[in-house]
């Protein structure tokens, strides 16, 4: 995974209440490898016409919006069913935070394990933070992982909770896998200290 610490980016609002993962990454994508670019999936059905002509109206088009790298979204986003893959064609968008009132619980894991890092801040902040997107194209948002700390375009500073481990993980530019494969030496040593006794 890339490391993850300040970033400063374009944010484009999703104004959907429980936009779930149906929206993200429509079924019919899902057989597809994880060596695919899932990214031109992202939002498949509100993105594209049937013969694959773009939507011009829908936001992810909009040339102002086309440099997003954070995205910020209404409540429960990410809910329905727990394919991987939504995370997988906002990651290869190019998306690498989620900011929302609230998250699909699995989702939200997802994100963590594929180095996208889901912000929750209050319904009364994001309510009009997706405003003052939709009102202002191209406006930055930036987000601070070290200091856990979101900055608005209006000036606004924000506090937000990681779970510690997720964290070091983000931080690091390294999954579960990683981090265990960095405790090598410390296992190792265990190994050689454990008496094999019965418990």
């Amino acid at each position: 995974m890339d490391r993850f610490e300040r970033l400063e980016a374009v944010a484009v609002p999703i104004a959907r209440v429980n936009c779930d993962t149906d929206q993200i990454i429509p079924a019919q994508y899902l057989q597809k490898l994880r060596s695919e670019d899932f990214g031109r999936f992202l939002f498949a059905e509100s993105r594209f016409r049937k013969d694959g002509s773009e939507v011009a109206e829908f936001i992810l088009n909009r040339p102002a919006y086309r440099p997003a790298r954070i995205l910020v979204a209404d409540r429960n986003f990410g809910c329905g069913s727990s394919r991987e893959h939504a995370v997988w064609a906002l990651h290869d968008y190019g998306i690498r935070a989620v900011i929302a009132p609230s998250f699909g619980d699995i989702f939200f894991n997802n994100c963590l394990k594929n180095g996208l890092l889901p912000i929750v801040l209050p319904q009364a902040v994001v309510t009009p933070l997706l405003a003052q997107l939709e009102s202002s194209p191209g406006a930055m948002v930036t987000v601070d992982l070290p200091a856990q700390e979101v900055a608005l375009p209006d000036g606004g500073h924000h506090p937000f909770e990681i779970e510690a481990f997720a964290k070091t993980c983000l931080v690091n530019g390294i999954d579960e896998l990683g981090y265990t494969l960095a405790q090598s030496g410390r296992i190792d040593a265990f190994e050689r200290s454990y008496d094999g006794g019965s418990i």
